[in-house]
């Protein structure tokens, strides 16, 4: 089963280009400027969130564009405030900082899988807003995504994972466990959508169900969040390259017999 084709292939790669040219200027802006960002990744599980992820650090500095994907929290990390963790790696001047998931696991898998209690999913809900106002507050750029997919969509994936030997690490017990509750994930999602959707903190949309208009459309709206100027140095020349000296130096160490050699197409025993 493939991805619906709503783009064609050379369109895709031809505007992503563009987009991925871009970030990198936005990257020096927010370099030179000293701004503080911070992008959140969230929605239904397989609806493309990774995928956009990679696509904006592809070619950015991960010393100024910085990805975040939290494993678990550790029993220590349990007894803390809840945001604590997070707040641990927030933007520094002049960094972006992309949560993939974030504090609103609370409001989505821990809530749905019964992992917290209904006592403190409620003080999620009174906490967050204020905790949110504070980042803001404090000069930090907040822009916060949710990816949609259809029912249909998100099954049809799920499928192809299961028969990708080279995809099906993706398909987690969570992943199988949502199949059966997808009514319990709406639910959560219009409940978090309900308390966590505010003027200084809002939620974008993002439609899922083709995976290459997403990526095009996510990152075109992120874009448009920063009024950038592009401040990309110039090429410059490189200096003339010094002669070799006559130094040889010693053999080096073996390495693993050949599996391929150049030329070769066909794959060695």
């Amino acid at each position: 089963m493939s991805e619906p084709k709503l783009i064609n292939e050379k369109s895709y790669e031809q505007e992503l280009q563009v987009l991925q040219v871009e970030l990198i200027k936005l990257q020096y802006w927010i370099q030179s400027q000293g701004l503080r960002a911070v992008v959140l990744f969230e929605g239904r599980d397989a609806a493309g969130k990774g995928g956009v992820i990679r696509r904006i650090t592809q070619y950015t500095n991960p010393r100024i564009v910085r990805l975040v994907a939290l494993p678990k929290p550790t029993e220590r990390e349990r007894g803390q405030w809840y945001f604590q963790r997070y707040v641990a790696h927030l933007p520094r001047i002049g960094e972006m900082v992309l949560f993939d998931r974030s504090w609103y696991n609370r409001a989505g898998v821990e809530t749905v899988m019964g992992f917290c209690s209904e006592s403190e999913a409620q003080e999620f809900f009174i906490s967050c807003p204020h905790f949110e106002e504070m980042l803001v507050n404090s000069g930090i750029k907040l822009i916060k995504y949710w990816f949609t997919i259809s029912h249909e969509e998100q099954e049809r994936r799920f499928q192809a994972r299961r028969d990708d030997p080279l995809k099906r690490w993706k398909l987690s017990t969570m992943d199988l466990e949502a199949r059966f509750r997808w009514e319990n994930y709406t639910r959560a999602r219009d409940q978090m959508f309900a308390h966590c959707h505010t003027e200084r903190a809002p939620w974008t949309v993002i439609d899922g169900n083709s995976k290459k208009l997403a990526r095009l459309n996510c990152i075109h709206h992120l874009l448009s969040e920063f009024d950038y100027k592009d401040l990309t140095p110039p090429a410059g020349e490189l200096p003339p390259k010094p002669e070799p000296s006559d130094y040889q130096g010693p053999p080096l160490p073996p390495g693993p017999p050949p599996a391929y050699q150049f030329g070769d197409k066909k794959k060695k025993p």
